[in-house]
């Protein structure tokens, strides 16, 4: 491994990790956050504007004249409760950085102080973006709709630290990298009945396991099979008793997928289906389709200059290039207005049991990740300034 940080730095790095970890706030409730955020960038001599998005923080260092990057990290945590036993456990009951937005704030803060400490020998602007409302969505639109795009820079990176690989392996990804997001939720309305007279009733309950068996359609027969895409029904509510045929049934999931012709269509596909079921069984729907992410997809010439930097740090044996996943990142909208790319930043390390997935309760990372991550995400900065 190959990085400038000195001890202090990377002790620093994991201190302000540690600091955010045991103290996380969910989606656009990340006062204490912001206000640590924002004063460690007074401490380093930036002026911070604060409260863009409702919760986020934006600071802009300006060097000599010359090309303009965007570098982003998410600052929210998870409704989850903590199960890990560490002296930076989560002080928030049914609060936990089980994401790790904690390690991107604290790299970007780390990164930020670097570049102030070489600000003479800067050329072009960084914006350093500090957001709220990763995970629950909407903190990446909020923020560019008060204008975190303005002026528009020409470039924009981030990092997320990654437990699908392990310490020292980084992933940059040309392209399609993570999925575009849609929720939906579907209401099934039938008439009850008693359950000893089924022939009284409209089963809602016997029609939305048709609608949930039919949903597999939509990627098994109007999807290219050579397209990724995936549609998962995550909650299922009907009923109050064992006895009585609910007059209602509902159901909740999401539609995972990466091409954006398919993305325009799905949608339509989505309410022809469950419409039809419905139908067919003497019921009504009613359906509440919501899109959250957009794709996440990486400009190849920025992932290029991602991909050097990550084997300037790493190593090229250690730079993938094929790693994707049907999970979602706000981050995609920074990506529909400018080339940029999102960077992977291995975490897991299986000597050290920590080796639990993004959003387990028992979700931890091997802190020289830290390290690594800001290196790579401030080689790539440079690199971007000096093309």
């Amino acid at each position: 491994m190959n990085t400038t940080f000195s001890e202090s730095e990377v002790r620093e790095l994991v201190e302000v990790r540690r600091d955010l970890h045991a103290h996380p706030e969910t989606a656009f409730t990340e006062v204490r956050t912001s206000g640590i955020v924002a004063e460690r960038l007074r401490a380093m001599g930036l002026e911070p504007r604060t409260q863009i998005g409702k919760t986020g923080v934006i600071a802009d260092l300006r060097g000599k004249p010359g090309r303009s990057v965007l570098l982003r990290a998410d600052m929210d945590a998870l409704p989850i409760v903590e199960e890990n036993d560490v002296p930076y456990r989560s002080l928030n009951p049914g609060q936990m950085h089980a994401c790790g937005h904690d390690c991107h704030t604290s790299a970007l803060l780390g990164i930020a102080k670097r570049m102030v400490r070489e600000r003479d020998a800067l050329k072009g602007t960084v914006r350093f973006v500090f957001q709220p409302a990763e995970e629950q969505g909407g903190g990446a639109k909020a923020m560019i709709a008060e204008g975190a795009l303005e002026p528009r820079p020409e470039a924009a990176f981030g990092i997320h630290v990654w437990q699908d690989l392990d310490l020292g392996q980084v992933a940059v990804t040309p392209g399609p990298f993570m999925a575009a997001v849609d929720e939906f939720n579907v209401t099934i309305t039938g008439v009850g009945a008693h359950a000893a007279m089924p022939q009284a009733s409209r089963d809602p309950v016997v029609c939305a396991a048709h609608v949930i068996t039919a949903l597999q359609t939509l990627v098994s027969r109007n999807a290219d099979p050579l397209l990724e895409a995936v549609v998962s029904v995550t909650q299922v509510h009907a009923g109050t008793a064992f006895n009585i045929i609910p007059p209602s049934a509902h159901l909740n999931g999401t539609v995972r997928l990466f091409d954006r012709e398919l993305w325009e269509q799905i949608p339509g596909h989505f309410e022809r289906v469950v419409r039809g079921v419905t139908a067919a069984f003497g019921c009504t729907a009613e359906i509440e389709y919501i899109r959250h992410n957009l794709a996440t997809e990486n400009d190849p010439a920025m992932a290029a200059l991602a991909h050097a930097a990550a084997v300037e740090v790493v190593g090229e044996a250690n730079v993938r290039r094929d790693v994707r996943t049907m999970g979602g990142e706000d981050f995609s909208f920074f990506l529909r207005e400018v080339p940029g790319c999102f960077i992977a930043v291995g975490s897991r390390n299986v000597s050290r049991n920590l080796v639990y997935g993004h959003h387990h309760p028992r979700f931890d990372v091997d802190e020289k990740c830290l390290e690594i991550g800001a290196e790579v995400l401030l080689r790539t900065a440079r690199k971007f300034l000096s093309s």
